[in-house]
């Protein structure tokens, strides 16, 4: 078993604000992030460690047990970050995200490397997949975060970590016959070609019905019944289902989170930021 720093730093926030609201405040990360260190960690441990109490929360005895050594390992942490934390590295990078690796987990990782790094600049670009390849390609980006089959990998790339993806519906709308009414990023959103070639290949008539800009909006889109979407496993939430039609479809590929670093040799700057966030966002993978 190991503990990651970060996690236990997120678990002694919460207990000493009362709340995963006040300790993603404080830790100025996004409260799905909180929630989602606190379950990694009590998966962990194989225990529970906090204990909803009402409106406020309180450790468990084995939380209250965890929070004493949480505390010295935190203090050791942060007074060795301290001591070792100066750099040579200087420079500007330029990084773009995708909705789905989570602007809010690449910041917290971002934040981190410039504490270590005070002298490197990091410019934070959220945009689709293609938009981002394509600034990556015209030297606008030095590293984008990116979904891509295995078989589209690049020598560059560094994996992440992977996904599974899903067909998603309303309850209310199911879609079991006739024309499936599709929700998408658009024409040139990662998953759509991908949809529409396994319901072409099944002989299953289809439509675009909606195409949205954000994860948010295609999520709000199926929630309604606009019709069916194909997404990843980690980025589903709301009042949605596992498309029932979608189990008769052979089976989705797997995808993968990639950093992608521009073409030509890497300066030392870029080769420690994909560094860093291999460390700090591969755990995402681990089950």
């Amino acid at each position: 078993m190991q503990l990651d720093t970060e996690s236990l730093r997120t678990f002694a926030m919460v207990l000493d604000t009362g709340g995963m609201t006040s300790a993603a405040q404080q830790l100025n990360i996004s409260q799905s992030a909180v929630s989602w260190k606190i379950k990694r960690l009590e998966k962990q441990v194989g225990r529970d460690l906090i204990i909803r109490d009402g409106r406020s929360l309180r450790p468990s005895p084995d939380g209250q047990e965890l929070l004493t050594y949480a505390r010295s390992i935190i203090d050791l942490h942060d007074e060795a970050v301290a001591k070792l934390s100066s750099s040579a590295l200087t420079g500007r990078l330029r990084l773009g995200v995708t909705e789905e690796v989570s602007a809010e987990l690449v910041g917290e990782a971002a934040g981190r490397f410039d504490r270590i790094h005070p002298d490197v600049v990091i410019d934070i670009v959220v945009d689709r997949g293609h938009k981002l390849e394509e600034l990556l390609e015209r030297g606008k980006l030095d590293v984008a975060l990116i979904q891509v089959f295995p078989a589209d990998l690049h020598s560059n790339d560094t994996v992440l970590w992977e996904d599974d993806q899903v067909w998603i519906c309303s309850p209310g709308w199911t879609y079991g016959e006739g024309t499936v009414p599709l929700v998408t990023f658009g024409e040139h959103g990662f998953y759509r070609p991908l949809a529409e070639r396994m319901l072409s290949e099944a002989m299953i008539d289809h439509r675009l019905a909606f195409s949205g800009p954000s994860l948010g909006s295609l999520l709000a889109a199926v929630e309604a019944g606009f019709g069916v979407a194909l997404v990843s496993s980690r980025s589903v939430s709301g009042n949605v289902i596992p498309w029932p039609r979608g189990e008769s479809l052979p089976q989705l590929p797997i995808v993968q989170q990639v950093a992608r670093a521009a073409a030509g040799p890497s300066s030392e700057v870029v080769t420690a930021l994909v560094e860093n966030l291999t460390t700090e966002l591969g755990e995402l993978g681990d089950p």
